[in-house]
C-alpha cells in the first residue's frame, strides 16, 4: 500500500503532465484554426475551375476521349497499376487518426493490382518500412505544414507519371474532418467520373458559348492539372485539420483522465493523513494516560 509521500509525488506528477496535455490542446486548437483558414481562403479559386469544368460540358465541347476522364464507351473497372498517395501524420498522440487512414489505404490491396505508394507523413513511411511495402516516392517534408507549392510539387510528379501510362487510376487515402468528427477517405483522383461534372437540369442553358484558344483540349488539360492541385492541397489541409482535431480529442480525454486521477488520489492522500494524524492523536494520549497511570499508582 502506498505511503502518504507516494501519494503526493505522484500527484505532483500527474498535475505536471497535465499541464502538458494541456498546452497541446491548445496549440493543436491554434493550428487547426490556421489551416482552416488558409483553406477557405483559397477554396473559392478551385470552385471556379469546377464551375468551368462543367461549362465545357453545358455546352458540349468535351472530347470524348480525354485521359483525365472515363472514356464514355469504356467499362469502369479499369486494370493495370494504381498508385495510392497517402496522407498520414509525423507522430503519433492523435488517437486512432493514423491508423484509420492507413487501414483504408491497404483496402486497395484487396483489388489484386500492383500499387505504387506515394507518401506525405513520417508515420505513413515507417509503417510501409515495417511491413517491406516498397515506396516509390516519400515526399520527405513534414505534413504539419501543408502549402499550394507543394501540393503543386506532388501533383506534377502523380501527373507526369499518369501521363506516361506508369499507372491508370490514382487514389488518395487522407482523413476528412466533417463537422466535428474525422472520417478516413479512399477517393479516386484519376480518373475522373463525367457525371461528377455533368450539369444538372435545373441550371441555365448557355446561350453564349465560349471561345477556347488554343483548343477546348489545350484549356482544359490547364484547368485539370490546376483542379487536381487544388484536391490534393484540400487533402493536405484537412488532414492536418484532422489530426489537430484527433489530438485536441487525444489530449482533452488525457486532460479529464488526469482530473479524475487527482481528484482520487486526492481523496486517499486525506483520508490516509486524516488516520496519520488520528494515530498520532491517540498515541499522544495513550502516552499522557499511562504517565497519568504511573503517577497514581506510585
Amino acid at each position: 500500500m502506498p505511503n502518504i509521500q507516494g501519494i503526493k509525488k505522484r500527484i505532483d506528477s500527474i498535475k505536471e503532465t497535465r499541464k502538458i496535455t494541456n498546452a497541446m490542446y491548445l496549440i493543436s486548437s491554434t493550428k487547426m484554426r490556421k489551416a482552416k483558414n488558409d483553406l477557405d481562403s483559397t477554396r473559392p479559386y478551385f470552385e471556379a475551375l469546377r464551375v468551368e469544368i462543367k461549362r465545357i460540358f453545358r455546352q458540349g465541347e468535351m472530347p470524348a476521349d480525354n485521359r483525365y476522364f472515363y472514356p464514355v464507351d469504356v467499362n469502369e473497372k479499369l486494370t493495370g497499376t494504381f498508385a495510392c498517395l497517402l496522407i498520414t501524420g509525423d507522430k503519433g498522440l492523435a488517437g486512432s487518426y493514423n491508423y484509420n487512414v492507413i487501414k483504408q489505404a491497404m483496402t486497395l490491396m484487396d483489388y489484386g493490382c500492383e500499387i505504387k505508394w506515394y507518401v506525405v507523413g513520417e508515420y505513413g513511411r515507417q509503417l510501409l518500412k515495417q511491413r517491406g511495402i516498397p515506396v516509390e516516392k516519400s515526399f520527405l517534408y513534414t505534413a504539419q505544414n501543408p502549402t499550394m507549392h507543394r501540393a503543386r510539387e506532388i501533383s506534377d510528379i502523380l501527373l507526369e507519371e499518369f501521363n506516361k501510362g506508369s499507372f491508370t487510376k490514382i487514389y488518395v487515402a487522407y482523413t476528412d474532418m466533417r463537422g466535428m468528427s474525422d472520417q478516413a477517405l479512399l477517393t479516386r483522383l484519376l480518373p475522373f467520373h463525367r457525371k461528377e461534372f455533368v450539369t444538372s437540369t435545373v441550371e441555365e442553358p448557355v446561350l453564349s458559348p465560349f471561345e477556347y484558344t488554343p483548343s477546348v483540349e489545350v484549356v482544359l488539360d490547364n484547368i485539370m492539372s490546376s483542379y487536381i492541385a487544388g484536391f490534393i492541397y484540400s487533402a493536405l489541409v484537412d488532414s492536418f485539420c484532422s489530426e489537430q482535431h484527433a489530438r485536441m480529442t487525444a489530449m482533452k480525454s488525457a486532460n479529464d483522465n488526469a482530473e479524475k486521477l487527482i481528484s482520487e488520489l486526492s481523496v486517499q492522500y486525506n483520508r490516509m493523513r486524516q488516520a496519520a494524524i488520528t494515530q498520532e492523536i491517540t498515541e499522544v494520549a495513550a502516552g499522557a494516560r499511562a504517565q497519568l497511570e504511573h503517577k497514581e499508582s506510585l
